[in-house]
């Protein structure tokens, strides 16, 4: 979508300090972090939210799901929170599918 800001990041017209990317996704850090540390783990194909998710995407889903821990243990964390908001009800405001990885204190409690 050329409006969504995290497509504009794939397609190299916004320019962002991504601490991972492969042929699937990227991963930055949130611009207003919740916790000391805060990354947005997102798929470079354009999905809406996790209400749009279909079979077609599992082998995606799967791949960023066991990819957090990587990424947590690079940011020194030992434990961490994850988080997909859906829909506009559901708190998203980026409406491009993303996971929220939140951890190292000031954790919001649930």
């Amino acid at each position: 979508m050329s409006d969504c800001i995290f497509c504009q990041m794939v397609q190299g017209k916004i320019t962002t300090d991504k601490i991972y990317e492969d042929d699937h996704i990227f991963v930055i850090h949130d611009i207003h972090p919740k916790a000391k540390v805060h990354l947005l783990v997102i798929p470079k194909i354009h999905i809406d939210s996790l209400a749009e998710v279909n079979e077609q995407h599992s082998p995606l889903l799967g791949y960023m799901m066991t990819s957090l821990n990587n990424f947590a243990k690079e940011q020194g964390l030992s434990g961490f929170r994850t988080i997909i908001n859906t829909g506009k009800a559901g708190g998203q405001e980026i409406f491009h599918l993303h996971i929220h990885l939140i951890g190292g204190g000031n954790i919001p409690k649930f």
